[in-house]
């Protein structure tokens, strides 16, 4: 990692040095105070910022407001977007062109060119071109065509910063050949209770390992920001959205304001310092435990959106609001917020309101609500980031990727991923790795269903109403141990029941969750984490496994550490693959023996979050494994039979 530690200095240095507004009368000691400065601050470039003020000196009210609207592909066109000024369009999760799932990257190139030609043919004396926003998670994970990666829980059991870097520069290459040029990651979030259904886009609890590989990624996203494989990072969510109560999505997070910056605020310095061209805020809210102040929705906290980040912190790219999240603000709807644009909000994420918004955002500067001075600073500001990236002098159809189905595929990069960050929980009696002339039962339909392995974001927004049809690349476990083993060697069982297993050796049981995202994946208080009270028909599939009296491998995809103390004393090896994306491959790396000559890999994943010893109880101290713990075929250990809690299906308390 230190080569790319030079180059998150020097990105930070040359592209976003993040020089400070001037102080205004709202910043707080009582809340800045706490944070440490930053120290890789470079001035602005004067050139930049002289290009900046000209064009915006001769914008009317109507086009800096368009500029800092941000609408969704199904709910304006081109045409629009080039009479109403517009600064920017993102497709959320579950929208493709033309509202075909199966788009190809020539469909998607096609669109954004479209739009972008539409952003420069205003009546504007320098038309400002658009710049489109997308959730590319992990991998381009929008197209059907692309190879998905791990979830950063499983790279951040990898915690390896130049694999994290090395899937930013492939992410950001296949984002470039859709023709699109904002991606909204990495999530940042230090997850406190697994509870919460965004638990997976974390890489880890421990802030370090979030610092660590959120700046790769950004670094990897970004590059130098004008090459043709080079796109915009977004580091969310600003701020505390791993620690709400009860893992509750868009909660509430009771900290002190040490623990807001030390924790939560970690994975931002290293964002910021390297270089991250934009910060998105977050659906979520603070209370200071210490003077007992309820802060309220982060949209609307001028305290921590202009008096942290942008002076204290020092930032000066754009800072944009979650989907709709404004109209959570009190007295605002999803039209109409200047709260949240008085709190610092540059660019707004309104998806089918865009045109409301608009007009009553005009409204409030002519009549005083707004300052259009607070308007001409956000402007400024997705102007200065578009220059920086080179938009207004290089459309994204001059990308060598442009267009390039060959551009979004990079499945040795994904393999070694899954490889990396699958944990290796239990093997007694040395189960694995299987040998090559075993007879393999394949049992559980998680084991042929890619939505399973691939997990919420992708394709659509909760990862559900998908099949296999709808990828184009990747391949399942079921498909990778045959390709390995061939198909006489492995049967599979399409049903939860267990055949009569006697003529095999060795069962392979994959289990998991069933995809989720955001609030829809929340286990709310007071049900059970418990993975045989949420999927009782996988539990009794294993138990009916092991009965049977050969050898039981459980492989298990999920977005957290679940309770599973009962499932693993019903194993003989226990692998947590998380999310690993459309290469499963890489499992078969680990699980079976090499061909001859070749050489065994080894598990190297270590857990990312403590695994809870009881199903009402997250919390690392309560853990049946710490965080790090993993074993490997070098350091064999044998785990036996545990004491297993009854997974109840309720909690009776906190």
């Amino acid at each position: 990692m230190k080569m790319h530690r030079s180059l998150v200095s020097l990105s930070c240095v040359l592209l976003f040095g993040c020089a400070s507004m001037p102080a205004s009368n709202h910043r707080t000691a009582d809340v800045s105070s706490v944070w440490p400065e930053r120290t890789q601050i470079a001035p602005k470039d004067p050139v930049i910022e002289a290009r900046v003020a000209q064009i915006l000196s001769t914008m009317t009210l109507e086009q800096k407001v368009g500029q800092i609207t941000q609408a969704e592909i199904r709910y304006i066109t081109p045409d629009e977007a080039r009479e109403y000024y517009i600064g920017s369009i993102l497709n959320g999760g579950g929208s493709w062109p033309n509202m075909d799932k199966r788009a190809s990257v020539q469909d998607w190139a096609n669109l954004s060119m479209q739009f972008y030609e539409a952003s420069m043919q205003t009546d504007a004396q320098y038309p400002v071109p658009v710049i489109w926003g997308t959730d590319a998670v992990h991998g381009h994970n929008n197209v059907g065509y692309a190879t998905i990666f791990p979830h950063n829980i499983g790279l951040g059991a990898a915690n390896d910063p130049d694999l994290t870097y090395r899937i930013g520069r492939a992410t950001a290459k296949a984002v470039r050949a859709t023709g699109i040029t904002w991606v909204f990651a990495p999530t940042l979030a230090v997850v406190e209770d697994q509870r919460w259904g965004r638990t997976y886009e974390s890489y880890s609890s421990d802030p370090d390992v979030v610092a660590i590989n959120g700046a790769a990624l950004v670094s990897g996203l970004q590059g130098n920001l004008v090459g043709d494989g080079d796109v915009l990072a977004t580091a969310k969510h600003f701020l505390g959205d791993g620690g709400t109560r009860d893992g509750k999505d868009q909660g509430v997070t009771e900290v002190s304001p040490e623990v807001l910056a030390d924790i939560h605020g970690k994975g931002y310095y290293a964002a910021l310092d390297a270089g991250a061209g934009s910060v998105m805020a977050s659906y979520s809210s603070w209370t200071d435990t210490v003077s007992g102040t309820a802060y309220g929705k982060m949209h609307g906290n001028d305290k921590l959106l202009t008096g942290v980040l942008k002076e204290h912190l020092q930032f000066d790219g754009i800072l944009v609001s979650d989907w709709n999240a404004i109209e959570q603000v009190p007295g605002c709807t999803r039209d109409h917020c200047p709260q949240a644009i008085n709190a610092g909000i540059d660019l707004f994420m309104v998806p089918e309101d865009w045109k409301a918004f608009i007009s009553n955002t005009i409204n409030d500067v002519q009549s005083g609500l707004v300052a259009e001075a607070r308007i001409d600073d956000a402007v400024a500001r997705i102007l200065r980031v578009k220059i920086r990236f080179g938009l207004f002098d290089r459309p994204p159809s001059e990308s060598v990727y442009f267009a390039d189905p060959n551009a979004v595929l990079a499945t040795d990069l994904a393999r070694e991923a899954v490889r990396k960050s699958a944990v290796l929980i239990k093997n007694d009696k040395q189960t694995l790795p299987i040998d090559r002339s075993s007879r393999i039962l394949v049992v559980g339909e998680a084991a042929n269903e890619m939505s399973r392995q691939m997990g919420g974001w992708t394709v659509t927004w909760q990862g559900d109403e998908i099949s296999n049809s709808d990828f184009r690349t990747g391949e399942t476990l079921l498909d990778a141990l045959r390709e390995e083993l061939g198909t006489v060697r492995v049967t599979y069982a399409e049903s939860e029941t267990v055949p009569n297993a006697s003529e095999f050796d060795v069962i392979v049981a994959v289990v998991g969750e069933a995809a989720y995202a955001e609030f829809e994946g929340d286990v709310e208080h007071p049900a059970s984490l418990a993975f045989s009270a949420l999927y009782p028909d996988q539990m009794d599939m294993v138990t009916e496994a092991a009965s049977l009296g050969i050898p039981v491998v459980t492989v298990v995809y999920s977005g957290r550490n679940l309770y599973a103390t009962d499932l693993l004393n019903a194993s003989d090896a226990f692998v947590a693959a998380y999310l690993p994306g459309s290469e499963a491959g890489g499992l078969v790396d680990l699980l079976v023996e090499p061909k001859p000559g070749s050489s065994q890999l080894d598990f190297s994943g270590r857990l990312p979050f403590a695994w809870p010893s009881d199903p009402c109880d997250s919390r690392a101290e309560n853990s049946l494994f710490p965080r790090g713990y993993g074993l490997t075929y070098v350091a064999a250990r044998e785990l036996g039979k545990l004491e297993a809690p009854t997974p109840v299906e309720s909690c009776d308390s906190p």
